[in-house]
């Protein structure tokens, strides 16, 4: 017998203030899951009725998630991860423009998928990497992103659509058209924050999304490759029809995270205008509440519904104990190394205070209530965590 979930370890009431990390699969991803695992079982590729039945799934799926991208219906491809399309989008880009340069170009602020899969490329690749500053909010620094393209070996540049951690927009049309004038650099850009809460810039030549981030099934994620683009598959050949998968599609899943996107993108302006006014009221009020705070990322060009804080004299981990005791899930640490205790490398790009970080993510569903109530513990959880190292 399969164990049920295991018993409440919080009293409840309970509210999720960590949903970058994964929001609760929406009730239209909920719908679309049980109706294709009845229907979309069967292998796509095969030509009986039931492998026709999943193939018209699957390429639903892939038409409406290229809709709320902007790309075409070929560009799209399903993989296991968020992480995954960072990994592929990056390392094929890699393999297609070896002639074009030896160089891998991020932004300091980039996500983990692509810190590790630029070391992989140098290990593996001998390709090298250069890293582009950003300013203390987060966003890349024009002239030092210009001073590394400026030798013409760069094969490709990843830069973020927003941060994952602080929210900062990154200003993606003018990194596109430095990119652009030196060498016709193509664009990896990582999209998994902010797809499901704003559309997907236009200028990018490789995009990868992940469907747990705006309410889809975990374990889905989007490949974008714009036709033209020169990118070469890195895995060893499949000979199945989409030279960019790795094997069998999870077309229930796929179906699912295209009802999720399709719904949370139809939400996404009224959603994004509440949710970043209680943002801007964190933002305000923590400071205010709590001394010692330093509150980061740009305050107006930023994702609605992320917020980062540092608490001096105070253990991001132990904020992260206390706080969901008393009823509220939060994040600290790097938002993709959390569990090494590292200190986030995006603050420390930035300059911001590392020490005592907590991220805030709100979903859709959070309510003042829940602002309030968090506004209404956090002095006293900070000021406890204080004095019982002395301060």
């Amino acid at each position: 017998m399969i164990p049920g979930p295991p018993a409440a370890s919080v009293p409840p009431p309970w509210t999720d203030l960590d949903s970058a990390s994964a929001r609760p699969l929406h009730p239209a991803a909920r719908d679309a899951l049980l109706l294709a695992h009845e229907h979309g079982y069967a292998d796509p590729r095969r030509l009986h009725h039931a492998g026709r039945r999943a193939r018209q799934l699957l390429d639903n799926a892939r038409e409406v998630v290229a809709g709320c991208l902007g790309a075409r219906t070929d560009e799209i491809t399903f993989t296991g991860s968020g992480t995954e399309a960072v990994h592929r989008g990056l390392l094929g880009l890699v393999r297609g423009r070896r002639r074009a340069g030896g160089v891998v170009a991020h932004t300091a602020v980039e996500h983990s998928a692509v810190l590790h899969a630029a070391d992989f490329s140098a290990a593996e690749h001998g390709t090298s990497t250069r890293v582009v500053d950003v300013d203390p909010r987060g966003r890349v620094d024009l002239d030092a992103l210009a001073a590394a393209l400026d030798p013409r070996d760069v094969a490709l540049l990843a830069v973020q659509s927003a941060n994952h951690e602080v929210g900062t927009r990154q200003p993606l049309a003018d990194v596109a058209r430095l990119a652009a004038a030196y060498g016709d650099v193509p664009l990896l850009v990582d999209a998994c924050a902010s797809v499901g809460w704003e559309p997907l810039p236009s200028p990018w030549a490789v995009a990868a999304a992940s469907a747990h981030k705006w309410g889809g099934p975990p374990g889905v994620g989007v490949l974008a490759v714009r036709k033209g683009a020169r990118w070469r598959d890195p895995s060893p050949a499949d000979d199945r029809g989409d030279r960019r998968a790795l094997g069998f599609e999870d077309v229930p899943g796929a179906f699912a995270a295209a009802a999720a996107l399709q719904a949370v993108l139809g939400e996404a302006e009224e959603a994004g205008r509440r949710v970043a006014a209680l943002v801007d009221r964190l933002r305000a009020e923590v400071p205010r509440l709590v001394p010692d705070v330093d509150v980061v990322g740009d305050p107006v060009e930023r994702l609605p519904h992320l917020l980062t804080f540092s608490c001096l004299y105070v253990e991001g981990e132990a904020l992260v104990t206390a706080l969901d005791r008393a009823g509220f899930g939060i994040g600290s640490g790097s938002a993709c190394t959390a569990s090494t205790h590292e200190p986030s490398h995006v603050l420390a790009a930035m300059g911001a205070l590392t020490h005592g970080n907590v991220r805030l993510s709100l979903h859709p569903g959070t309510s003042a209530d829940d602002v309030d109530r968090f506004l209404g513990v956090l002095p006293g959880v900070v000021a406890r965590l204080r004095a019982e190292v002395g301060l």
